[in-house]
């Protein structure tokens, strides 16, 4: 299955699992949707993540674990694709977004690879916004 914008798709399976409460989402594996379920992990929106090679399957998997709250809260309240395959968004060092007044984060590729705009703020990079998660 060829899927046009793969980062859409993540969101897109990240957001449909959260509105239902599942505790695992699956999809196929990549080298920047593993990059950003790193992300998600250490900014606690999700609770783990792991790589499953299945002969029955064509490809790899990444499976999320989700993470919700003691009475069943959403961490996850939102997510958003800003540069998308049609039209690009870039920024520099100077233009970095701030999520939800510094609540959410924004995912941002950089020349040193995928980071938290906080991480690029530190670094003093710019580059592509890949998405805003709150």
């Amino acid at each position: 299955m060829h899927i046009t914008d793969p980062v859409a798709d993540m969101l897109t399976r990240i957001r449909n699992a959260n509105v239902v409460y599942h505790e695992m989402v699956d999809m196929p594996l990549s080298k920047m949707r593993l990059e950003m379920a790193r992300i998600l992990k250490e900014e606690g929106y999700i609770r783990n993540y792991k790589t499953i090679t299945d002969a029955k399957q064509p490809m790899p998997i990444l499976r999320l674990t989700m993470n919700y709250g003691p009475q069943k809260e959403r961490v996850i309240q939102g997510l958003r694709r800003i540069s998308k395959p049609g039209r690009r968004i870039y920024v520099g060092k100077d233009e970095l977004p701030k999520v939800m007044g510094g609540l959410g984060i924004a995912m941002i590729s950089t020349s040193a690879g995928l980071m938290t705009d906080a991480s690029a703020r530190k670094l003093g990079l710019g580059g592509e916004v890949v998405c805003y998660v709150w």
